[in-house]
């Protein structure tokens, strides 16, 4: 009978029984549960276990912290239920079952566009930027208009503005091979032959004569040599038409001449069908969204319309066909002398970006995500929208939403009283200068309007729906200072913060216990006293547990989430139940490695003193040295 078989029959039978567990793993802390009906776990039940410090679900997994004695936990807990372990990328995969087919394609989106957010960013600022001084009109004229310098600038910023939004297929091709698994560089190259300087630009071929688009002539059939510059959806189809042909051709293929044939196959076939197939049907699929966009606007019930397409343009950039509105809008100011198109356009951006500012209200004191969403909501109200809806909106899901509806009644203001832009201008705030001046003040009423719905609406959807690991406090960490104090030096270089700003629920909310955390500098983990080794998790090597002299347990883990990189960049330099001195090196671990997995590198310490009147202080806001600098006295109190 193993030490916690009892504890382990009664998870068995709150959780719902073998027959509701689809997998099960652990990692230093938790059980790791995918549950077939989530609805039946007694999480009070579960909660009031021995040993059992909290549960709670994420990313459609049921997790139940149990402590440094989760193996032990968990190697009863499997022999008790009948049941075999997987490993965590399994257990992943299986918790997508708990999603629902809307969560699952959000979910895919979200993980190819993640790691081309800090691009996004970037590029939303220089394209915004260049707006403002090339865009505007300020009475005599645009900045750039009136100086060389910035002329210069303006011009020398798109170098850098193209690159990352006419060459999107590039990366998006290059991030969907990273996420199947399957070779990168042709990922690279297949993207590049969507955006080639050999093919016609995308943004010209609206106004282009079918007779003056140039054509690969095989004799028997023309096809037109079409770019996809910005284009989503060609991408995304382009670039799992690929993984599908590799995969297809590495299975079939002998191993002897895979190196040549899956990859020239591969390339090969999913070129030509992104120029043959997927390309021609997305600019269809656009053509038939201009045309419907076209009747709206000239429609009795274009305040109908008006409805309609301020909800659903944010989806439509998501898409990449927005840019096909560039030619209606031009095809108007022709024929009307002005667009009343574009400021719906304009409110949708704004909204957009107001559903990120009441993130920012709402995220106050989470550091990492206002590095994205400060600068996606300056892009946005300056009429770039990629960085604010792939790297917060929709990543959350429900300020999306909330912009679209702010967006809805905005449009409907501006539609329903007639307003007119000049011409396609800077889509976010300073877009007002475009309007026709007997319109500016009720299109001032639709931006109030686009700015305080999503904003108040995703604030309140917000604080019903985010969680501590999504927002986390400033709370204070001093406790009452008593005698006899124990002192711990800094087990790394680096800037020590509170614990309740880590961005794992399991830790911020001292579930674990109470403790500090460390931005490190170097990449060195050390023993901050005397102690000896309790715990070391073998596989991912992410994390060390310490018994010190009085008989506290102490954890050390290393990056958040980091326990599915599986060991890649961490080396062990102790052994379990080794005695260590102060000062002494636990592990090293590789900085490059966990950035390279999208992980985050802070070191977190949770304390869990036997002596339950046993408190701490932690000295945080400070730079520490390892093994010099003083950041923790322990009380009886």
């Amino acid at each position: 009978m193993g030490k916690f078989t009892e504890e382990s029959q009664q998870l068995l039978k709150l959780i719902g029984g073998k027959q509701n567990i689809a997998a099960v793993s652990h990692c230093v802390t938790r059980m790791r549960f995918v549950l077939n009906d989530p609805s039946a776990a007694d999480v009070p039940g579960i909660e009031k276990i021995k040993g059992v410090k909290g549960t709670f679900t994420q990313a459609g997994q049921f997790q139940v912290i149990i402590g440094q004695e989760v193996a032990e936990f968990y190697q009863d807990f499997v022999k008790v239920a009948g049941v075999e372990g997987v490993s965590k990328d399994q257990v992943k995969k299986a918790a997508k079952q708990n999603q629902n087919a809307l969560q699952r394609v959000m979910s895919a989106i979200a993980e190819i566009f993640a790691p081309l957010i800090p691009a996004l960013v970037v590029g939303g600022l220089i394209l915004g930027f260049r707006n403002v001084i090339g865009e505007i009109d300020f009475g005599n004229g645009t900045i750039v208009s009136q100086s060389q310098f910035w002329a210069g600038v303006h011009s020398f910023l798109w170098l850098i503005g193209e690159a990352i939004f006419h060459m999107l297929p590039v990366g998006i091709c290059w991030s969907i091979t990273k996420k199947m698994g399957t070779t990168q560089i042709l990922g690279i190259i297949l993207g590049c032959t969507l955006v080639s300087g050999q093919l016609l630009n995308a943004y010209g071929v609206a106004g282009a004569a079918a007779d003056a688009i140039p054509k690969w002539d095989f004799g028997f059939v023309q096809v037109n040599m079409i770019g996809y510059q910005a284009q989503v959806i060609p991408a995304i189809l382009a670039g799992f038409c690929l993984v599908f042909l590799e995969k297809f051709f590495q299975k079939i293929c002998p191993k002897v001449i895979s190196m040549i044939v899956v990859p020239f196959f591969s390339l090969i076939l999913a070129v030509m069908a992104s120029h043959f197939i997927l390309g021609p049907i997305g600019w269809k699929i656009g053509s038939w969204i201009s045309a419907g966009v076209h009747a709206g606007l000239t429609s009795g019930v274009n305040w109908l319309f008006a409805g309609v397409f301020g909800m659903f343009y944010a989806p439509l950039v998501i898409t990449g066909l927005h840019h096909m509105t560039n030619a209606i809008d031009t095809q108007l100011v022709a024929d009307f002398g002005g667009t009343i198109l574009w400021p719906m356009i304009a409110l949708s951006n704004i909204a957009q970006g107001s559903a990120v500012l009441g993130m920012i209200y709402l995220q106050k004191k989470n550091t990492k995500s206002k590095e994205v969403s400060i600068p996606a909501c300056i892009s946005c109200y300056l009429g770039v929208t990629e960085p604010a809806m792939f790297g917060v909106n929709i990543k959350y899901g429900f300020p999306f939403v909330s912009a679209m509806i702010g967006s809805c009644a905005a449009a409907i203001i501006s539609v329903g009283s007639g307003v007119m832009a000049n011409s396609i201008g800077v889509g976010g705030i300073p877009g007002i200068l475009s309007i026709q001046t007997r319109y500016m003040l009720i299109f001032a009423l639709a931006m109030v309007v686009a700015i305080v719905v999503p904003f108040i609406l995703t604030v309140i959807v917000g604080k019903k729906k985010l969680t501590t690991e999504d927002i986390y406090g400033d709370e204070a960490t001093d406790t009452p200072v008593a005698t006899e104090p124990v002192t711990l030096a800094a087990v790394a270089d680096g800037e020590v913060f509170p614990i309740e700003q880590v961005e794992d629920e399991v830790f911020s909310k001292k579930l674990m216990g109470d403790g500090f955390a460390i931005r490190p500098t170097g990449d060195m983990v050390y023993a901050p006293c005397d102690a000896t080794v309790s715990v070391l998790m073998e596989e991912s090597k992410h994390a060390v547990g310490l018994t010190l002299p009085d008989q506290t347990e102490m954890l050390i883990h290393v990056g958040i989430d980091t326990v599915a990189m599986n060991g890649a960049g961490f080396d062990y330099l102790v052994e379990k139940g080794q005695t260590v001195k102060a000062g002494e090196p636990l592990m090293k671990f590789s900085k490059e490695e966990i950035a390279k997995a999208g992980k985050s590198d802070v070191i977190v310490c949770a304390l869990m003193p036997t002596d339950e009147a046993k408190t701490f202080r932690f000295h945080t806001g400070v730079t520490a040295k390892a093994n010099e600098t003083i950041i923790v006295e322990e009380n009886n109190v």
